[in-house]
């Protein structure tokens, strides 16, 4: 009991210590799922102290909940994929749910044909293969358990700017999923007001492909229309990805205060990578998340973890080398 809640102190320690010093990292999530896991094996062991068989039960419980969630969180992630592929279409960015569920599928078939076959390189290939997936699915908890902790803080009030990160127009209509984001934006503005505060939205966002005019300027239109001044929206209508959304409006905010607080703006599924992304480009904000459709969560959340694992290629690359390493080394 005292060696699993010893062990969760630490880890619930090195969690808070990192949380205070900066909310806007990944490593956050990994001690807090440390904390958790380490904080259960206290509470089997606490339990045990008390009644075995009720621990017995609880561990057995676990354990059967573990390949009855990965069943249905296959199935799941399935038939996510095909209502993806019905309501958005076939781009590479709306397969990905569906992509998942069905490499799951076929790594479990592929274990099944390891087993009859005998071979040691196929064992070794599974392996490999088992390790990495165990390895990216370990951040990808940590990166979900996190994003909800991070959704949930209270963050600091007052801010002098209000960012909107731009995500595609439709020739020059604001679509759902952007309309979120100001409508967001809009009410957060709106109480800051209504306590006689006067901080200025920043539309962020360039024109890209089949769009008739820079996402910012849509954005800072369809603001307009829905009662909020004009002279009250600034634009930054040169940006083509999220750190530059986040690079060249700090210019506009530290032109007109140096030492500006600002809150920044995006749909949920993309708020923690958008503040990984604030830290990489020393903004100082958090970021505020507007609600998505549960649909489309599940490819959108997969396609933020896979660049998160993306920014940090080479700390990713040396522990899944390892990983392939120590699969194939028995062949050796």
């Amino acid at each position: 009991m005292i060696f699993g809640f010893g062990i969760a102190a630490f880890w619930f320690v090195l969690f808070v210590i990192s949380f205070v010093r900066d909310r806007r990292v990944l490593r956050n999530g990994i001690y807090l799922v440390m904390t958790v896991f380490f904080a259960g094996i206290g509470t089997v062991f606490a339990l045990e102290s008390v009644n075995q068989t009720a621990a017995r039960w609880l561990v057995l419980l676990v354990l059967v909940m573990i390949p009855v969630t990965g069943l249905v969180l296959t199935v799941a992630l399935i038939g996510n994929g095909v209502v993806m592929l019905r309501r958005e279409g076939r781009r590479p960015a709306n397969l990905l749910s569906l992509a998942a569920g069905l490499g799951i599928v076929a790594f479990g078939i592929f274990s099944v044909l390891v087993l009859k076959t005998g071979s040691p390189f196929l064992a070794a290939v599974r392996d490999a293969i088992g390790g990495t997936l165990g390895y990216v699915s370990f951040l990808f908890v940590c990166f979900l358990a996190y994003a909800f902790v991070y959704a949930r803080i209270r963050f600091f009030r007052r801010p002098d700017f209000i960012v909107v990160l731009g995500s595609g127009l439709r020739g020059r209509r604001v679509p759902p999923l952007l309309a979120s984001r100001l409508d967001k934006a809009q009410a957060v503005w709106q109480k800051e007001r209504d306590k006689g505060r006067t901080p200025l939205l920043i539309t962020s966002g360039g024109q890209g492909p089949g769009e008739e005019v820079a996402e910012a300027v849509a954005m800072a239109d369809y603001l307009v229309d829905r009662g909020v001044p004009a002279d009250a929206v600034l634009r930054e209508d040169r940006s083509t990805t999220t750190f530059e959304n986040l690079t060249f409006s700090s210019r506009i905010m530290t032109e007109l205060n140096p030492k500006y607080r600002c809150l920044i703006v995006t749909n949920n599924f993309h708020a923690l990578r958008a503040a990984f992304t604030a830290r990489k480009a020393d903004v100082n904000g958090q970021v505020l998340g507007s609600p998505t459709a549960l649909y489309f969560w599940p490819s959108a959340t997969i396609r933020e973890f896979i660049a998160v694992l993306v920014d940090h290629k080479l700390a990713n690359g040396i522990v899944i080398g390892l990983i392939l390493l120590s699969a194939f080394a028995r062949l050796v």
